[in-house]
């Protein structure tokens, strides 16, 4: 017989007061938990049987009390409240399955055993009376033998010892009879006996699936322990690259746009109505390719603009040769020319007007466009 191991109730009263002493109600999961905790925690067949199992949900739900208290948000809280409820689950089947080990350890075997053996016991006692009653019958007939052969004379008393002997007669038949009950209701018993073994190979079976079906929740709440940690980490790290995108963005002055960050080369980066860059222009792009070669799977669109000066045919043009050239720079500098778009909108494109020399200024101008982390750029709507 297994033997059950019980932890102290004073561990369990410590347990209790001291880890659930407040129990925020801000939250609806963590609530639920507290609410599943302490209906196995009054449930005297839990406490005394799954002790251990209730003491370790017990700790899981100060740690879900402790998150919610330290404000460290609904998924942390929601999952230690989760793990909990699911440890209160594993304590209540563990209770369910030891107290199926238990039923099976004083189940009635032993009891029909001991009314087997008694009903063995009247059957051989049955026996005997028959055979005591059989030797009478037999004495009396040898009496009467006796008896017959020194005298005829008495016929009286021979009828009256004829009519005992079959008296003794009916007395063993019913004493076999009695005999033969007895065997029939020891053959029941046995048969009752078996009836009782496949109740208790039921019983045992039960108890087997109680405890693979704790065991499949202490893997899930160990898995979504693993979960948990590892959405930490995997969170962590995605904050730490967002931060340094953001530093290196800052640095490259790109801003936020529709279409994603754009960075904006002006027309003082170019040599005067030429395509090629400036030593300034050179510096900047220099910062893109740094950022690129950092940051493999983004991409880029150049767009070239120019003001409405010239002929439409010479903007477009020079449009169109200041995107290549941000182009070719930055393949010189090591970027796969694969991960580069250049489009050419001459003065199709104002940002501001052509009728002041600084709106001039600004609508000549060199755009890039970075991709998101999957590498997708949004398309431009030429209506605008």
């Amino acid at each position: 017989m297994q033997k059950v191991r019980y932890v102290p109730m004073s561990l369990i009263v410590i347990g209790m007061f001291s880890g659930c002493a407040t129990v925020p109600s801000e939250n609806a999961s963590l609530k639920h938990a507290h609410s599943s905790y302490n209906s196995a925690r009054s449930n005297p067949q839990v406490t005394k049987l799954a002790a251990i199992e209730l003491q370790d949900a017990g700790e899981t739900l100060r740690k879900a009390d402790a998150a919610l208290s330290k404000r460290e948000g609904d998924p942390t809280v929601n999952q230690l409240a989760y793990l909990a409820k699911q440890k209160v689950a594993i304590a209540q089947e563990t209770a369910k399955r030891k107290a199926a080990e238990l039923e099976i350890a004083n189940a009635s075997a032993q009891r029909d055993q001991v009314r087997l053996e008694a009903r063995t016991a009247e059957a051989d006692a049955a026996k005997k009376r028959a055979e005591l009653a059989q030797q009478t019958a037999d004495q009396r007939a040898v009496a009467l033998a006796v008896a017959t052969a020194k005298t005829k004379q008495d016929q009286a008393l021979i009828a009256a010892r004829i009519a005992e002997v079959e008296e003794a007669k009916k007395q063993a038949a019913m004493a076999q009879e009695s005999a033969d009950k007895q065997a029939a209701a020891l053959a029941e018993a046995s048969t009752k006996a078996e009836q009782d073994q496949t109740i208790i190979a039921a019983k045992m079976a039960e108890a087997e699936k109680a405890r693979k079906q704790a065991a499949m929740a202490q893997e899930s709440a160990d898995k979504q322990a693993a979960a948990l940690a590892e959405a930490q980490a995997n969170a962590a790290r995605n904050q730490a690259l967002i931060a340094e995108q953001e530093m290196q963005l800052k640095k490259l002055k790109a801003k936020k746009t529709a279409r994603g960050m754009v960075i904006t080369l002006g027309d003082v980066l170019f040599n005067v109505n030429k395509a090629r860059l400036s030593a300034g222009g050179i510096n900047n792009v220099k910062k893109l390719a740094d950022f690129l070669n950092k940051y493999p799977q983004r991409k880029v669109m150049i767009e070239g603009h120019t003001d409405s000066t010239g002929s439409d045919s010479h903007n477009q043009a020079l449009s169109e040769k200041r995107a290549n050239a941000v182009q070719a720079a930055l393949v010189d500098m090591d970027i796969s020319s694969d991960r580069i778009a250049t489009r050419g909108y001459g003065e199709a494109s104002p940002v501001a007007s052509n009728g002041t020399a600084a709106g001039r200024q600004m609508n000549r101008r060199v755009e890039i466009i970075l991709s998101d982390d999957a590498g997708n750029i949004v398309p431009r709507d030429e209506k605008s």
